[in-house]
């Protein structure tokens, strides 16, 4: 079975250009099974069912999905392959786009719109930086040069991934993102041992344990301050 490992943005367009790229993988008979994690909502699943495709989906809660990613990873390929999948994809959105949800032997795609601003992948941190391949989307509603502009910027911050543009509504590029995903010589029975490429936030405070009260006095572990400048007292 193979693995592919999509994040990006919330909205950015990762469930419109998933579901258009299997359209292609069904034409070439591979069998494909999604599975969706988000934190408090998500109907993504539904649309997978419509077009007959196998899904699970996994709410975090309170916890961050990349995170959650990390701790179900290995169920979920073990799913996959008790479902007797050619190919399982993985998508999960990056709310602080911090985080890096990708492992060091499988194929992780980042989503990002052209709608998001010029400086956008600046912002984003191994996501969009330790990607195989940059899908650029909603391109068809800015002109030739945003789109040449923006995927400038996102090769400045990731010169080493394939940076594509792909219509999520009409489909236009997936057939080629398709072929690139899919390897033939890929066959993965468990992600146990495998290693993220980035390591997750290292956070562990008193609001992460549950602390709603702001000051000084209620802040413990690890902890970080501004700095403002100015005399320290």
């Amino acid at each position: 079975m193979n693995l592919i490992i999509f994040s990006g943005p919330p909205s950015s367009g990762k469930t419109s250009v998933i579901l258009k790229t299997i359209s292609s993988f069904h034409a070439k008979n591979i069998k494909v099974g999604v599975v969706k994690f988000d934190c408090l909502y998500t109907d993504d699943d539904i649309a997978y069912e419509k077009a007959g495709i196998p899904v699970k989906k996994g709410l975090s809660g309170a916890l961050c999905p990349d995170h959650f990613f990390a701790s179900n990873i290995e169920e979920v390929v073990n799913w996959g392959n008790e479902e007797k999948l050619d190919l399982l994809i993985t998508e999960s959105a990056g709310l602080c786009n911090r985080c890096s949800p990708y492992l060091k032997e499988v194929k992780g795609v980042c989503v990002i719109d052209n709608l998001s601003g010029i400086n956008t992948p600046k912002k984003i941190g191994p996501m969009l930086k330790a990607a195989d391949l940059v899908v650029i989307t909603k391109g068809d509603i800015v002109s030739q040069a945003e789109r040449e502009v923006f995927a400038s910027c996102v090769s400045s911050v990731n010169p080493r991934a394939i940076t594509m543009h792909v219509n999520g509504l009409t489909g236009q590029g997936t057939y080629e993102l398709a072929s690139l995903l899919y390897d033939e010589n890929q066959s993965i029975k468990s992600v146990q041992g495998m290693q993220l490429r980035f390591p997750m936030p290292s956070a562990l405070c008193s609001y992460c344990l549950g602390e709603t009260r702001i000051g000084e006095a209620y802040q413990m572990g690890n902890v970080k301050k501004i700095d403002l400048g100015g005399d320290k007292k």
